[in-house]
């Protein structure tokens, strides 16, 4: 972070592939990754390269732009932050992976719907591989197995690029989704990788995820 609480992400460039280059941020509040978000998606011209950045927050609950608040259902004294993204209300924690897609959509030649459909793709594979059977549902965008979400997703897009992206849960608290409905479904279960008895590495599912993405993003 600078000294004005701004997120500094110019040295952490790590690997370019493909077209995006990859930043792996560690543990970064959310509200200055949102504004380093914003920034980035306003400054970026035609020839700017995609970036895919990822990292885990504190515990923060995020309300997107059409959000209820009634969706908080218990007193907390997490944090929420009405944001710019579609969806409604939704945790972040330690534990969880988050990957944010800063991606040029004219380059790739598809729309909004098409790279939501490759997001949840890269979560399914990376599940897959490791023996967990996972399903979409109709009309709530996400990532579930045997119907409890596993993985949440929600985007912004301004002048044809994307930004904020999806959250995968691995190893968490999963206590503060109580406080909510999750994404705006009340009664909503939600899982993650060391519920299911798969490895529950952070580290390496940010990198199973990384390597998911890549290959259905650009592909």
């Amino acid at each position: 972070m600078g000294e004005d609480g701004a997120l500094m992400v110019s040295g952490e460039r790590q690997a370019v592939s493909g077209e995006a280059i990859v930043r792996r941020l560690g543990r970064v509040e959310y509200e200055p990754t949102w504004r380093a978000m914003q920034d980035f998606t306003a400054q970026r011209t035609p020839d700017t390269s995609d970036e895919l950045w990822l990292l885990e927050h504190p515990p923060v609950y995020t309300l997107g732009q059409a959000g209820k608040p009634e969706h908080l259902i218990a007193a907390t004294d997490i944090p929420v932050v009405p944001i710019d993204r579609g969806g409604q209300i939704t945790y972040h924690g330690p534990g969880q992976v988050v990957a944010y897609v800063l991606v040029d959509l004219r380059r790739r030649g598809y729309g909004i719907r098409e790279l939501v459909t490759r997001m949840e793709q890269a979560v399914i594979d990376a599940l897959a591989a490791v023996g967990v059977s996972t399903e979409r549902q109709t009309g709530a965008p996400g990532v579930y197995v045997a119907g409890a979400k596993i993985a949440a997703l929600g985007l912004r897009v301004k002048h044809g690029c994307t930004y904020h992206g999806l959250a995968l849960n691995v190893d968490m608290d999963l206590r503060p989704f109580a406080a909510i409905n999750p994404c705006g479904y009340a009664g909503m279960r939600v899982t993650q990788c060391r519920d299911l008895g798969v490895d529950s590495n952070v580290t390496a599912w940010a990198q199973r995820l990384e390597q998911a993405l890549r290959r259905t993003i650009y592909s």
